[in-house]
């Protein structure tokens, strides 16, 4: 069974951007809000895995942002005459820098106080989405993405389909 893409939000799907930057944002402005939120005891461990989380995200991210290239747009779809990118980073996910920005979120989250992860998972929701209005782009724009697809068989988070 396919799961039902949503609206493209604007002729590229920039609406998604937008509600991709509020959700970020969130997680910054909660997080500065939230920080030392965490009840005292496991605030070492949680800080540590944080951290690693955060540090992780950002390698992830930056390493699916430089293989794109001159490819790379924040909207779903993508720029004319790029090409599909299906090693590095995206042989492991569909969507590394989504990955990158989750892993960033939850490493906020655990450095600052629970009601951080509060939009981090909105964030979560809206990656998901905008990640199905990217599909269908890509899809659309190379024959050969829905045997990568069936390749690469996680779209976000490994060991999660």
């Amino acid at each position: 069974m396919t799961a039902r893409v949503p609206p493209s939000l604007g002729d590229k799907g920039q609406g998604w951007v937008g509600l991709q930057l509020v959700t970020l944002g969130a997680v910054v402005v909660v997080g500065w809000w939230d920080r030392g939120g965490w009840p005292d005891g496991p605030r070492g461990w949680l800080a540590v895995v944080g951290a690693v989380s955060l540090l992780c995200g950002v390698l992830v991210a930056g390493l699916a942002v430089t293989g794109l290239g001159s490819a790379l747009t924040a909207n779903p779809a993508p720029l004319p005459g790029a090409t599909l990118r299906t090693d590095g980073v995206y042989g492991v996910v569909r969507h590394p820098i989504y990955t990158g920005l989750l892993q960033i979120a939850v490493g906020v989250a655990l450095l600052t106080g629970p009601w951080t992860l509060v939009p981090a998972l909105a964030l979560a929701v809206v990656l998901d989405l905008k990640r199905r209005v990217e599909e269908s782009y890509l899809e659309r724009a190379y024959p050969g993405y829905a045997a990568y697809r069936e390749r690469v068989r996680w779209a976000l988070v490994p060991g999660l389909r």
